[in-house]
């Protein structure tokens, strides 16, 4: 299983400095993959301005939207923006896409939350058509067809999408249990649409591994992030990785239940809080390109 790492842009006053560096020493580690989230009613960073920088000061590591709120954009211009990125990076771009569960990114947007649905399966339809048609959206992208889509979501309808237009699927964390139903149900969406092969599928989970100060100050983020959801934030918060065992578990966790690649989310802006993951999953990266043991 491949480990990746999110960027900490929705954090409260994190600085583009900061970002830019976190994402050079993610390209310099044991990393697979470089996230980003979406959020418009937030003060997050808008996530393709975010890979493009990140684009620019990276060679190895694959960049992804984790995830971008699809009906907020327009087809065209979705593809377009995609496609630059992934010219950019030389093929380097997963476009990780979902419908968002706040309705107030929506209202900022001046978009239907009724229809967001219906919208992303059309959107989703048209976008690949734009990457293979040669049309006038250009760039070209560097990745033949376009590059690699995940979709996520827990509806049966977020399940018949990703298995009809996109190449894996995205779990929105929890525990591997919960990741294995929702694998379960990726894998069987993909059977009942013909398609041949498997989704490539992708979990996460938060971390805050600094000690007491940086555990508070992460369960705070969660808890407001969330707030939302209401109660439910208080089970997110607790949910959040504070260990180097709890780490190694979850990994081993979602590795037996069939997950491809796994994306830590910091909660704390904090570099020392990527070193400390760095080092921490070494040994399954490692082990993952078959240049090292297991990590014990």
């Amino acid at each position: 299983m491949k480990i990746g790492v999110n960027l900490p842009s929705d954090l409260p006053t994190v600085a583009g400095e900061l970002l830019l560096e976190w994402a050079r020493r993610a390209d310099a580690g044991p990393f697979s993959i470089l996230g980003v989230t979406d959020r418009l009613a937030w003060h997050t960073y808008e996530p393709f301005a975010m890979l493009s920088a990140a684009a620019a000061v990276t060679q190895r590591i694959r960049l992804m939207t984790a995830i971008a709120i699809a009906p907020l954009r327009h087809a065209a211009l979705l593809a377009k923006t995609a496609a630059t990125i992934d010219a950019l990076s030389g093929g380097r771009l997963v476009l990780g896409l979902g419908i968002g569960p706040r309705e107030d990114d929506y209202e900022v947007a001046g978009v239907e939350w009724r229809s967001r649905g219906r919208r992303f399966a059309e959107l989703l339809a048209e976008i690949r058509t734009f990457w293979e048609d040669g049309s006038c959206v250009g760039p070209r992208p560097a990745r033949t067809g376009g590059p690699e889509i995940a979709v996520g979501g827990l509806s049966d309808a977020a399940f018949a999408r990703m298995a009809r237009y996109a190449d894996g699927y995205v779990h929105g964390g929890g525990s591997p249990k919960v990741f294995t139903r929702a694998a379960v149900k990726a894998r069987n969406a993909w059977l009942d649409a013909g398609r041949p092969g498997r989704p490539c599928l992708r979990g996460q989970g938060y971390f805050a591994l600094g000690g007491e100060s940086a555990v508070e100050t992460g369960a705070r983020h969660l808890k407001h992030y969330y707030s939302f959801l209401g109660p439910y934030s208080e089970k997110i918060a607790e949910g959040l990785l504070t260990t180097p065992q709890a780490i190694v578990q979850y990994v081993r966790g979602y590795e037996e239940a069939g997950c491809d690649e796994i994306l830590f989310f910091p909660a704390v802006a904090d570099l020392d809080e990527l070193a400390r993951l760095a080092d921490l999953i070494a040994p399954f990266a490692a082990a993952a390109l078959g240049t090292g043991e297991a990590a014990s």
